[in-house]
């Protein structure tokens, strides 16, 4: 299951961040309560949040209400635009590739951990030891900032380059991503995701933050390669589309239902 973090910035990015309004605590007690978490984890998760800086509180008595910080807007805008377009397929390619070398020591493994996500999040791939690669080289002023927030720039080498007289593309995909491991997941998701069907405005909602919470890891685990490098019939665009599709259906009647919610928590 995942936890109540993720699942309150998947409500965060989904439902709040269209909107400048305030929101009261019961209205996420509310969602996140019928998604099986408990009131303490879900208190806990959006106290955490805030601390991160992307929550902002206001009070009305003994009731607080919150709103989206700046910053928590630029992360879940960032975060939505690299969700919503992931594995489109509608990328091209011209051979360029980003080579990372990282110089952190073994030992030091919250510096590492934190070089990984970023370089996950920003499609690359592990090719060797301390050697990633990627096919977006588009991304690389993305990558740098993520670096240097992350506090490890300076253990970093980037390179944009081109395969020389030696090497194959295809080569270089399939040792640097599993990506068998990444279409059984998709395989996975298309499954869960067509099990879903959402008859009323709450189920809707439900079903939304659900759909969104299992595509929103897809980013961190496929790289959204170009499809020459891509194995044929790859079901990531398949999933890619019902996830829109999916999305586009439930979104007015959850929205509905969040409004409902929100407004009952203010004449509370």
């Amino acid at each position: 299951m995942a936890s109540a973090r993720s699942l309150l910035l998947t409500v965060l990015g989904e439902l709040v961040l269209p909107y400048d309004d305030p929101i009261w605590t019961g209205a996420f007690l509310d969602v996140l309560g019928a998604l099986g978490v408990e009131p303490k984890t879900t208190r806990q998760a959006v106290a955490r949040i805030a601390d991160d800086g992307w929550l902002e509180p206001s009070r009305d008595g003994r009731r607080t209400a919150w709103r989206l910080t700046p910053a928590g807007r630029e992360l879940l805008t960032t975060g939505a635009a690299r969700i919503y377009s992931h594995a489109s397929g509608e990328s091209s390619w011209d051979g360029s590739w980003l080579l990372v070398v990282a110089h952190l020591p073994e030992r030091d493994r919250r510096a590492r951990h934190r070089l990984q996500t970023r370089l996950a999040w920003n499609g690359l791939g592990r090719l060797a030891s301390d050697v990633w690669v990627g096919a977006h080289i588009e991304r690389q002023p993305a990558l740098r900032a993520a670096l240097e927030e992350a506090g490890v720039a300076e253990a970093v080498t980037i390179f944009a380059s081109r395969i020389g007289e030696l090497g194959d593309a295809t080569h270089i995909a399939q040792e640097a991503w599993d990506l068998d491991d990444v279409e059984q997941r998709y395989e996975e998701f298309i499954d869960a995701a067509r099990l879903l069907n959402p008859r009323t405005d709450e189920q809707a909602l439900l079903a939304l933050v659900r759909l969104v919470q299992d595509w929103r890891r897809f980013p961190f685990l496929d790289p959204d390669l170009p499809r020459e490098l891509l194995p044929t019939n790859w079901r990531g665009h398949e999933a890619a589309s019902l996830f829109a599709e999916r999305r586009s259906r439930w979104l007015p009647k959850a929205e509905t239902e969040w409004q409902r919610l929100r407004n009952a928590k203010l004449t509370a």
